[in-house]
């Protein structure tokens, strides 16, 4: 009797050797992704020298913030940023607006022709037009090359939409018939009801867009041709890019500082890679409190 206990607390507290093998394999595995960014990072900190030679691996080599003060002292790249911030910030508000109120009327049992209008939904989630009648569309609206070509067209997210009427499809209907009885309308159960039990895929939605929009790039670079009005990763593609010298036409003094700047240059890469990234890794600890749940509830019940 006593071996049998034995036995079947050693299967509930599971095998020492295999919990040390899971945080092992943890352990590597967030070592592989971590390592990337802690390797950009200390190569934009580092002397020039031991940057282009690419003799850094582990710790930095020399310290110097040159390229960080280049960055700061760069008027396009802070104009670049707060282009970055217009988009985001709007077309967030934008797809939380769309997708809120796109999603509760699909909710509703007594709405007609409701699932013709979820069927027409998901057509153009896996069929789209292609980029030339989205250039020719832009364009005909008299939107090419105004803020206007980036902030519009993502302002909707049929994604976004279907994930947040899962989510509302799951909340319990006697929330919905109990506040009829007391003589709520639409509008106020959507908004005095729904949405403050609802933080976790309202967070879940926010985070998809604004990573979506800061890292977007194409778009712009299609429908905008002004630098000005050009987001921050564009900036950082002419950085990566374009950013390159011919040696074979320059004189010898010429040849010194186009390589000191070539030196520099290849540093500065990095750290715009630090500059135009943070932002971003900031962003997760806001919504991790609610990420988590609403992705589960988005993924059991979609």
């Amino acid at each position: 009797m006593a071996k049998n206990t034995q036995i079947k607390s050693h299967v509930k507290n599971g095998s020492r050797a295999f919990d040390v093998f899971c945080v092992l394999f943890c352990g590597m595995v967030c070592l592989v992704t971590l390592y990337p960014m802690y390797y950009v990072f200390i190569m934009s900190v580092s002397a020039p020298e031991a940057v282009n030679s690419m003799s850094v691996f582990l710790f930095p080599k020399g310290f110097q913030l040159d390229s960080y003060a280049i960055l700061f002292k760069d008027s396009q790249m802070w104009r670049a940023y707060g282009n970055t911030i217009i988009y985001t910030v709007s077309s967030t508000l934008l797809i939380l607006i769309t997708s809120v109120l796109g999603a509760y009327p699909l909710t509703v049992s007594g709405l007609r022709g409701r699932k013709f209008f979820v069927t027409f939904l998901l057509i153009p989630m896996y069929f789209g037009g292609g980029l030339i009648p989205s250039f020719l569309l832009i364009n005909k609206l008299g939107l090419y090359a105004t803020r206007w070509a980036i902030i519009l067209p993502s302002a909707f997210n049929i994604w976004n939409l279907i994930l947040v009427r899962t989510f509302f499809s799951g909340l319990p209907e006697e929330l919905r018939e109990s506040a009829r009885m007391d003589g709520a309308g639409h509008l106020r159960i959507l908004f005095q009801i729904f949405l403050p039990i609802s933080k976790a895929v309202l967070a879940v939605v926010s985070i998809y867009s604004i990573v979506g929009m800061w890292n977007s790039w194409f778009n712009a670079q299609v429908y905008l041709p002004s630098v000005d009005l050009q987001p921050l990763q564009m900036y950082l593609k002419r950085v990566l890019v374009q950013m390159s010298v011919d040696l074979s036409k320059l004189n010898s003094t010429e040849i010194a500082d186009a390589v000191e700047k070539m030196f520099s240059a290849t540093q500065l890469k990095y750290s715009m890679i630090i500059f135009t990234t943070l932002p971003i890794i900031f962003t997760y600890p806001f919504f991790q409190k609610y990420f988590i749940k609403g992705v589960m509830v988005g993924s059991l019940k979609g």
